[in-house]
């Protein structure tokens, strides 16, 4: 049996409270909608679940329930949610040694408002962050790792610190980039040259390159990157691997409780069949159904899929580049 790859995910984590219930339904007004809670009152939810979030957890708990090897780096404290989300990851089998802990940095902590719907509000707390230097993070997680996953770390001076010392020591890298670093797109592009997979909604990927449709983003995007992975919503997803494109559709029509983590479970999904050499379409199909299984429930992590899960086949079109 070959060895399963080391897989580095790098970013913030998150201790998430959600709130449920019908007093966030949403309310339209003026072309745009709102949530309104009168000031004063005391109001009921109807459930509350706690639960641990962040892209880099999130991605993390995907590659251990795959049976990769999984490692999380970052800063946390000593108070109550630090400890809370180093407690799930390693109950997930995630290796935390790299996570640096010291009292000057606490973790990130939202509050999510989700409305009967699926739709949310996050009321979000950022915690403390690694500075733009990179201390304390301990860089040599990725000496010996196969793939580094990054997604949002807080400024393009880390990003590039990371993904510049991940290149170095030959680590392949995929990137699902946030808004911190998609307000750079320049700094951004100047990144990709290192990137083996950059996956990116299409109104991102209109951020770095010329096109109208995700087909159009994810030919010009293969000039920078080999892999590119353009997601449109319901609308699906254009991939291409510089050989094969693939335009796939939704996973499964499912009802939406939660979106929170959708994004993160896709990703995650694709790299954790990609790095073990699964073909595009393969990935592809993981990716969706991750995704699909993950708004089924409350919490980022709830609805991760385990290993030697049974899928289907979804709606594909493949054709050469």
């Amino acid at each position: 049996m070959s060895k399963m790859p080391t897989i580095v995910t790098i970013g913030k984590a998150t201790q998430d409270v959600f709130l449920r219930g019908k007093i966030f339904a949403p309310h339209k007004e003026g072309g745009k909608t709102f949530e309104h809670l009168p000031m004063g009152e005391k109001l009921d939810v109807e459930d509350v679940v706690f639960s641990t979030g962040g892209n880099a957890t999130n991605a993390a708990a995907t590659f251990a329930r795959q049976g990769l090897h999984s490692r999380y780096a970052w800063a946390l404290g000593h108070e109550l949610s630090s400890q809370v989300i180093l407690q799930e990851l390693e109950r997930e089998g995630i290796d935390t040694s790299f996570v640096v802990q010291d009292d000057y940095f606490r973790a990130s902590y939202s509050t999510v408002l989700l409305s009967p719907e699926g739709e949310r509000t996050i009321l979000n707390y950022h915690g403390t962050m690694v500075g733009a230097d990179g201390h304390p993070l301990d860089l040599t997680v990725l000496d010996d790792a196969d793939w580094l996953y990054v997604s949002s770390v807080g400024s393009m001076e880390l990003l590039n610190k990371i993904v510049t010392y991940a290149a170095h020591h030959k680590t392949k890298i995929m990137l699902n980039p946030a808004g911190t670093e998609l307000a750079h797109p320049r700094k951004l592009k100047a990144l990709l040259e290192d990137i083996t997979v950059l996956a990116l909604n299409k109104e991102e990927m209109q951020l770095l390159v010329e096109g109208q449709t995700s087909e159009e983003l994810v030919r010009h995007g293969v000039q920078y990157c080999p892999v590119i992975i353009v997601s449109d919503g319901p609308r699906g997803v254009v991939a291409t691997d510089s050989t094969s494109l693939v335009k796939a559709g939704m996973y499964e029509d499912v009802p939406v409780i939660d979106r929170l983590g959708a994004g993160d479970a896709f990703g995650s999904g694709f790299l954790s069949q990609w790095a073990q050499g699964k073909s595009l379409e393969e990935s592809i199909i993981f990716a969706s159904a991750n995704s699909t299984s993950v708004v089924g429930q409350i919490g980022a992590k709830a609805g991760i899929l385990e290993r030697g899960v049974k899928l289907h086949d979804m709606p594909l079109q493949v054709s050469s580049l």
